[in-house]
């Protein structure tokens, strides 16, 4: 009331005094409700309600009505209802039942408001936030015209037009879509599973052409043998955009540096080649500072103090070695002269003179998802369609859209689902994607492998010799370094394939084994000359270790073994974790590129009348071709060539790499690479910059 300001200065006082009093109520009454919100149960608290109080947004929603309820959510807390005259009364009444608001929360303590939970109406809140306001208006704002949609508009929207929201009348033409989102909520869930069991069981075709495409295309999705929990450990998290700015800064200054070229070298003396390291090292280190930062840096070269920039380094080294885990065709040069970078910062004879590390542990979904209450989301039997890469393949258009929308829905409700005050629907995604990440790479560096073995199984076969394709060999003939029968030779092939695919599985898990040992500040490294340059010998036996459990599971698999079971790690062969991981990142470099001349050959062959003909009567027809260049590969690419003696090629774990690398150094000499050629092949080993 405007007239209190003429009352003199005692009624003051007793107003101050009530004021006094009602506060008092109120923090009482607001300790109680909180003690008692956390037994989840429902609880009012009535506060005084003026527009002082609550507001001049909800006090203008007041004037319009004698009833006003309010429910809300915000993305980080519970979900609350607030209501203000819950009797209707008017003229000298509707000031007092305006006088006091009350503030309940009628769920439990981090329950959401859903369809599934009783909230399914236009009106009601749902997810993750929002806000529900319901008015009864007052017979003076009913005679005034505000039922009339034509007249309560232009007031509603100039109420919000300074709030977060937007204003939608079931007049507009989108309104029935938001009307019904409601109801389509509730029925999601069900709709996913409908969805998932129509596209496990689509296998109707109409002829035995699409018969053979979906043969090909179950192919394509042999999963992995561990589930997504288990593969989350290994599996880093995408970089964000600063991250990636961080990322070029790193790749720059290592393209710069000669790093390897300075010091895996003959020095006079150790003392020597450690000076050299400090030279080299630490002119990096203070180049990313300065790139950064020019008055850190300028500080840096003069005060040397390295230790102050731990985080950084550790972050930016660690940035980048999650950076390549997940694309192994990335960064093929600047990652070795990292990781030996790496390896010399760590080393007992660098560490004492920089009083840091640069080492950090890699950041992984699990690990990610661990600190914030997350892990429960790697159990859920979604996630696999919320993560599933979608293969086009040779499927129709409409059913990739399904299987789109499928994965889209599953994300939606996991991020619903498991959202918490410290794991948000955007890390939620983040996860997911990374995991999607990895079913990528697993898929474009297994599918050559898996539809090689196809090849294999469809063109050959134990006990079945087609004349003049037996892939028996015999040593000392065409190069071969072993003696096998028709049927050994097929097992050995198939069992050497199948070994690959296995590893290629587990690469992301021989990663982090690898940089373990690489970056171990125990197990050092001897610079040896092994015959092809000085190279870091080095033992690796985490990385040993796991190479040895893929191969005992890979033994139990195939019906006999065939060849040597031996392992070449930290010899001359194979000198470090790091030659180890590189080895098997080309198997697909290999295989991709037969794989890719056998598709295209079929379609040029169909689509091109001269390629037709010379293919006819060059070399004995479409299925004459493919049988040659199948026969040739699994003969010659698994005989144990490629080294001067037994123990360094032959039959053994990487001896079996070591031919088929061979046998791709021949191709230009092999009557069939004209066709390579002319279906694009340009050559097997990748490209070795990405700029």
């Amino acid at each position: 009331d405007d007239d209190d300001d003429d009352d003199d200065g005692d009624d003051d006082d007793e107003d101050e005094e009530d004021d006094e009093e009602v506060l008092d109520l109120v923090d009482e009454e607001e300790t109680a409700m909180d003690s008692d919100f956390q037994t989840g149960e429902r609880n009012t608290l009535t506060i005084p309600c003026k527009s002082e109080d609550i507001g001049g947004f909800y006090s203008s929603l007041c004037s319009l009505g004698f009833s006003v309820s309010i429910g809300t959510k915000s993305k980080f807390d519970d979900y609350y209802e607030f209501d203000v005259g819950l009797e209707e009364g008017g003229g000298e009444g509707q000031a007092s039942t305006f006088a006091f608001f009350t503030i309940s929360r009628p769920m439990g303590e981090g329950e959401r408001p859903s369809a599934l939970n009783g909230y399914d109406d236009f009106t009601d809140v749902r997810g993750e936030s929002g806000t529900r306001i319901t008015i009864k208006l007052s017979e003076k704002a009913i005679a005034a015209g505000m039922l009339e949609e034509e007249k309560i508009k232009p007031i509603i929207n100039r109420i919000f037009e300074t709030s977060q929201y937007t204003v939608a009348f079931s007049s507009n033409t989108d309104a029935m879509d938001i009307i019904d989102a409601s109801k389509k909520e509730e029925e999601e869930r069900a709709l996913l599973a409908e969805q998932q069991h129509e596209n496990n069981e689509e296998t109707i075709v109409e002829d035995a052409e699409e018969v053979s495409d979906q043969k090909e295309l179950n192919s394509m999705y042999r999963g992995s043998h561990k589930t997504v929990k288990e593969r989350a450990k290994y599996i880093p998290i995408r970089l964000t955009l600063s991250e990636r700015k961080m990322l070029r800064l790193l790749e720059a200054a290592m393209i710069c540096s000669d790093y390897t070229t300075a010091v895996d070298r003959t020095f006079k003396s150790e003392t020597r080649r450690i000076h050299t390291q400090l030279k080299h090292l630490t002119a990096l280190l203070r180049g990313l500072v300065t790139a950064c930062d020019f008055e850190q840096g300028r500080k840096l070269m003069d005060e040397e103090n390295f230790s102050d920039f731990e985080d950084f380094y550790c972050q930016i080294f660690e940035i980048a070695r999650r950076h390549k885990i997940m694309n192994p065709e990335k960064m093929r040069t600047e990652y070795g002269k990292m990781v030996f970078l790496l390896q010399d910062a760590v080393s007992p004879t660098i560490l004492p003179h920089l009083s840091f590390s640069c080492k950090g542990p890699i950041q992984t979904v699990y690990k990610f998802l661990e600190e914030r209450n997350g892990i429960s989301l790697l159990d859920d039997k979604d996630i696999e369609v919320a993560t599933q890469e979608v293969l086009a393949g040779k499927k129709s258009r409409a059913r990739i859209t399904a299987e789109i929308k499928t994965k889209e829905r599953a994300v939606a409700l996991l991020k619903q689902k498991y959202r918490n005050r410290m794991l948000s629907s955007e890390d939620i995604h983040m996860c997911l994607y990374s995991i999607c990440d990895n079913n990528s790479f697993l898929n474009s560096n297994r599918v050559p492998i898996d539809k090689t073995i196809d090849y294999l199984q469809m063109f050959f076969a134990p006990g079945r010799i087609e004349e003049g394709y037996s892939l028996s060999i015999i040593s000392g003939q065409d190069g071969a370094r072993l003696s096998h029968s028709h049927d050994r030779q097929y097992y050995f092939a198939l069992q050497s394939l199948t070994l690959w695919r296995d590893i290629i599985d587990d690469m992301f898990r021989l990663w982090h084994m690898a940089e373990e040992d690489l970056l171990s500040e125990t197990v050092l490294y001897s610079l040896q000359d092994t015959g092809q340059g000085m190279q870091r010998v080095q033992q690796s036996p985490l990385t040993y270790k796991a190479m040895q459990d893929i191969l005992f599971r890979v033994q139990q698999k195939v019906s006999c073994w065939v060849g040597s079971s031996v392992i070449h790690m930290g010899d001359h062969n194979v000198p470090n974790a790091l030659s180890f991981i590189d080895k098997y990142t080309q198997v697909p470099r290999i295989l991709g590129p037969i794989v890719s001349c056998l598709e295209n050959l079929e379609r040029i062959y169909g689509e091109n009348a001269g390629i037709r003909e010379m293919v006819d009567n060059g070399y004995g027809g479409l299925k004459q071709l493919k049988m040659d260049i199948l026969y040739d590969f699994f003969k010659s690419a698994f005989d144990g060539s490629g080294a001067d003696n037994f123990y360094d090629a032959g039959s053994c774990i990487d001896g079996r790499l070591t031919s088929a690398w061979n046998w791709c150094s021949q191709l230009p000499n092999k009557k069939f690479y004209t066709i390579f050629k002319l279906t694009g092949f340009t050559g097997f080993d990748g490209e070795f910059q990405s700029h």
